[in-house]
């Protein structure tokens, strides 16, 4: 790794260390964290990390609907109609 500075306010400061102190991290940790998320939703940015993203949600909501898998195209075109 490379060291590197930052400025923060002491708002930031604050906030950075309390959350470090909440997940047992260090403040580094988070900073490297948060920087990976700000590529990572970049356009153009990491596709493989946004894969990875959206493969960790896929089938992690329920919509009550026992059809929308086989009927979604129905269920899409009745709402656009709304």
């Amino acid at each position: 790794m490379i060291r590197t500075q930052i400025q923060l306010d002491e708002r930031q400061l604050a906030a950075l260390r309390s959350r470090a102190a909440q997940e047992g991290v260090s403040m580094s940790e988070l900073i490297r964290r948060g920087v990976d998320l700000l590529l990572a939703s970049a356009p153009g940015g990491n596709a493989e990390e946004r894969i990875k993203r959206a493969m960790a949600v896929a089938g992690r909501f329920r919509s009550g609907v026992p059809d929308l898998s086989t009927d979604h195209d129905r269920y899409f075109t009745e709402d656009g109609r709304e």
